[in-house]
């Protein structure tokens, strides 16, 4: 395949091209004028070859606007590019081909795919892209704006192939843990794969991200047992810890002596009173009238 490079391509002010291209004008009409009144044949001669000149310097103007290029095409070859806005003139016979140096926004369906655990997940990113070449984007594809829409998602499912949607500890990446580190892959994984239009990506982000409708209740439950277990686990290791700074108390400042059986009791009350779901309501014991 050849490659093209983007180079510039010739033009002139077209303001001063129209100032003489205005003359050119003004003198065929005053030759066919006067070959018209004077029935003079020299006349009528001279000024059909100029105003057929003045004709076709007509189709060498054009406008660029800001943040747009123009890409010329003579006979089939590539005869240069422009993004220098203004008003110009350039060889009448070039073809201009307009191709837009905005930025824009891709934002993916929602693409079904199997993570690297084989779970199926629900994944949808937007990518922020502008043309950087426009001769590639011309020439090196057929459609840069449906190749950037194909290869994103083709990017996207090399990626959620990767990673596992979410890990259990925090050991390694995941889709749903390291929302930075993916995003700054897919970029990456993007960019190679656009480089050929001539497009860069500035910026991919994950937009959504959910398991897919045939799991999603399981993996919900799961998740909550996940989240039961580990606010359990923080209630038993405070209450350890209670318990253990008010022995010590105790101990220390010797309010009560304690055996190991009235330890282990007491232990085992403040125990149920503090992991208990629900509010305990102990019963006291305030002694005894006899």
């Amino acid at each position: 395949m050849q490659e093209i490079r983007e180079f510039k391509c010739f033009k002139v002010n077209g303001f001063a091209v129209l100032v003489v291209h205005l003359l050119i004008l003004v003198v065929g009409v005053l030759l066919l004028v006067l070959g018209v009144n004077g029935q003079v044949m020299p006349f009528w001669i001279t000024a059909i070859p100029i105003l057929a000149l003045a004709l076709f310097l007509g189709f060498g103007y054009f406008t660029v606007q800001p943040n747009q290029s123009r890409v010329l095409i003579f006979f089939g070859k590539y005869s240069g590019s422009t993004s220098d806005s203004g008003f110009w003139w350039t060889n009448p016979l070039v073809i201009k081909k307009t191709v837009s140096l905005r930025v824009r926004n891709f934002s993916s369906e929602k693409i079904k795919v199997n993570d690297a655990t084989g779970n199926p997940i629900e994944i949808g990113v937007v990518v922020v892209w502008r043309v950087v070449d426009s001769a590639r984007a011309t020439f090196d594809v057929d459609d840069y704006e449906q190749f950037v829409d194909i290869q994103s998602e083709t990017a996207i499912r090399s990626l959620a192939t990767r990673y596992p949607y979410d890990l259990e500890d925090e050991s390694g990446k995941s889709l749903k843990g390291s929302p930075d580190e993916i995003a700054g892959e897919m970029c990456t994984e993007v960019q190679e794969r656009l480089q050929i239009a001539g497009v860069r990506v500035m910026e991919a982000r994950l937009m959504h991200l959910a398991y897919a409708p045939e799991i999603a209740q399981a993996m919900l439950r799961r998740q909550q047992a996940h989240a039961v277990v580990a606010a359990r686990r923080l209630i038993v290791e405070a209450a350890v810890g209670m318990v253990e700074h008010a022995l010590d108390e105790l101990s220390r400042k010797q309010v009560v002596n304690l055996d190991e059986e009235k330890k282990a009791t007491m232990v085992n009350n403040l125990m149920v009173v503090l992991t208990s779901e629900q509010s305990a309501t102990p019963v006291v014991n305030a002694g005894s009238l006899y």
